[in-house]
């Protein structure tokens, strides 16, 4: 119906040499006046009513897939919420010794570190009043009101509209000139059916003659979203026939679509292609592995695999879940593939998956791990049975009764992270950005010259936990009294300022805490953290340090992901941190620090895999729910 509209109204020429548009600045095609043969006015109403893509006016189509990863913790929200139309583009008590002494809370207290801890907090903070002062609002609203003027809210349609009615809308909206790309947006957001974007295409198609390539985009976009499978498949001819290449942008839509596929071989050519001018994302790579194992073919889809891991990309969870379920249904099919993997090689690539992921600390998300339960269930003779439990807070399995991996680091681990810390922390690229020679150099005398100690205080930290200035040397005093009290050797690390009398600095608290722990202060301008760090490491690996700072900036200026997970791991068995509020007088609780390591481990007959159960985890945080597999073979 609508291309026979177009096919009365407009008339259009696909000569190839006027459908070149990789040029950098081109923006869109127009449609020329004339066209002699029928065949090519159907296939013209055809191109109006279907073809999608074209290049990105501004320059090549940037793939989006490569933008997204995590990182090691560095603070990014595991749940962060991106709009729809961005994500379809992404096409314990310790045991033993001294510190065994300190009061903890029980185990039912959450660590700083646990997965979720910071959204209640921020949940907590936003209860106790608005975000937003009343002149926050202002400017927000004064925002809103300028972004209206470039922008235009569309209510997408129920139904398609003929040209008329498009042309109504348009015209309610102020003849926005952008409108035809905003109503797409909006029609691929809410999910609309097909005929309603069709019916948008042609009425821009008689109102201006040309479509231009956001628009286009979009509508592939909605198309493979959608599950549109044969349009896009259409798509696909036309351009293929009348382009000689494809951007990275169509090419990675092309591919999401046709994997879905018996065309999915055509997918793979489409990689290859990509490959001549620039590296495919992971999203890519897993696109294809997953329609190889969607097809029969896991032979293909495992070199896609390795050539993946060979580029240094790290892949996406959705792909190592193909990958378990695609071994799966192939054991159970008989798979299609001429040289089929036996189940010991197929097991031993999946293995190292979870290895890898031990490696580089990931955890699987729920969906992922349950793949994997599954899988270890399911193989032949072994007698796997998995269950889904938590660990108590001396590290034993609730599932299988065995102890978890330690959080201690061996005398090689904390022999690398001491002199890593050293090198790229406190001294850094350059001193003089956090302290002096002079000083530094008087602070290393000074710890060589004191006894070993157990706990390292940030002084500023503890005393700024109290939002009350004429309590915060009583907050501190608290604090270390504490830590006295249990039999430790206390070290203060503080600032030379709060030696100077103050309403925040009571004289008589602060000659009472150099009496009762070690103090050293440095410059007003210095940084304090690196000297805490640098203090608490050369005590030993028994030594704690007590500050809420999570370390994010310091652990961030090593120099690489294996040594910036063993700092996670050693802060998270020696960070001690306040738990509620300080009241003076009262005797302090901290969080607990658990005794076990929160990472993939395994042994001769068991597998234990910490796994996301919760959206709201900050990446500094670790999940607190485990898969336990066991054998009886």
């Amino acid at each position: 119906m609508m291309g026979s509209s177009l096919i009365l109204k407009v008339r259009i020429c696909l000569k190839a040499s006027k459908l070149f548009f990789y040029q950098r600045g081109w923006a869109s095609y127009t449609q020329n006046a004339s066209l002699c043969k029928s065949s090519q006015l159907l296939s013209a109403a055809r191109f109006l009513c279907t073809r999608h893509n074209n290049p990105n006016p501004g320059g090549r189509q940037t793939d989006r897939g490569n933008s997204r990863q995590t990182d090691g913790q560095g603070g990014v929200r595991n749940s962060t919420v991106r709009r729809r139309e961005e994500e379809f583009w992404d096409g314990a008590t310790k045991g033993g010794g001294k510190n065994s002494a300190l009061w903890q809370r029980p185990p039912s207290s959450k660590s700083v570190f646990a997965a979720g801890t910071a959204k209640r907090r921020t949940e907590m903070l936003q209860r106790k009043g608005s975000l937003l002062s009343h002149g926050d609002e202002e400017e927000e609203h004064r925002g809103e009101s300028e972004r209206g003027r470039t922008r235009v809210k569309v209510q997408p349609p129920t139904r398609a509209l003929s040209t008329a009615e498009w042309r109504t809308l348009k015209e309610s909206l102020g003849n926005h000139p952008h409108f035809d790309i905003q109503a797409m947006s909006a029609l691929f957001n809410c999910k609309a059916e097909l005929d309603i974007a069709k019916s948008l295409l042609t009425f821009v198609a008689m109102e201006t003659g040309t479509l231009s390539y956001k628009l286009l985009l979009r509508y592939l976009m909605l198309c493979v979203s959608g599950g549109h499978n044969a349009e896009v498949l259409d798509v696909y001819d036309i351009m293929l026939g009348n382009f000689p290449s494809l951007e990275t942008g169509a090419s990675s839509l092309f591919i999401k679509s046709l994997c879905r596929t018996e065309k999915w071989r055509q997918a793979v050519i489409i990689l290859n292609e990509m490959k001549k001018v620039s590296t495919p994302s992971p999203r890519n790579y897993g696109d294809v592995i997953a329609g190889a194992l969607l097809n029969g073919d896991p032979t293909t889809a495992w070199a896609l695999y390795d050539e993946l891991m060979e580029k240094g990309l790290s892949p996406y969870q959705e792909t190592w879940n193909a990958l378990f379920k695609g071994v799966r249904k192939t054991q159970e099919e008989g798979g299609k593939d001429d040289k089929p993997m036996s189940q010991s090689e197929q097991q031993e690539r999946l293995l190292k998956i979870l290895l890898y992921m031990r490696n580089n600390q990931i955890y699987p998300q729920h969906g992922l791990a349950n793949t994997i339960k599954t899988w270890f269930e399911s193989l032949t003779g072994q007698s796997w049975t998995g269950s889904w439990t938590s660990a108590n807070p001396k590290g034993v399995c609730g599932g299988c009764g065995s102890e978890l991996e330690s959080i201690e680091l061996t005398a090689e681990e904390y022999q690398q992270l001491k002199d890593r810390v050293m090198t790229d922390i406190i001294q850094g690229q350059d001193v003089f950005k956090k302290t002096t020679p002079e000083e530094l150099e008087l602070f290393m005398v000074f710890v060589k010259s004191k006894p070993v100690f157990d706990v390292v205080v940030d002084g500023l930290n503890v005393a700024h936990s109290t939002k009350d200035k004429s309590m915060q040397s009583d907050m501190l005093l608290t604090v270390v009294s504490e830590l006295e009290r249990q039999g430790l050797t206390v070290m203060v690390l503080g600032r030379k300022h709060m030696l100077l009398p103050s309403r925040s600095w009571n004289r008589h608290d602060m000659k009472l805490i150099q009496q009762k722990a070690h103090c050293f202060f440095t410059d007003n301008i210095s940084q304090d953290d690196p000297f805490l760090l640098y203090a608490a490491l050369q005590s030993g690996n028994h030594c704690l340090f007590v500050s809420r700072d999570l370390m994010r900036d310091h652990k961030a200026c090593l120099p690489d992901e294996a040594t910036r997970r063993l700092f996670f791991k050693w802060q998270r068995g020696h960070q001690l941190v306040v738990d509620g509020n300080l009241t003076p007088g009262r005797r302090v609780r901290f969080q607990s620090i658990p005794s076990y390591d929160t990472i993939i481990q395994t042994s001769a007959d068991s597998w234990h895999i910490p796994y996301d159960d919760t959206e709201d985890r900050c990446s500094y945080e670790v999940p607190q729910r485990w898969l336990c597999l066991t054998t009886n073979r």
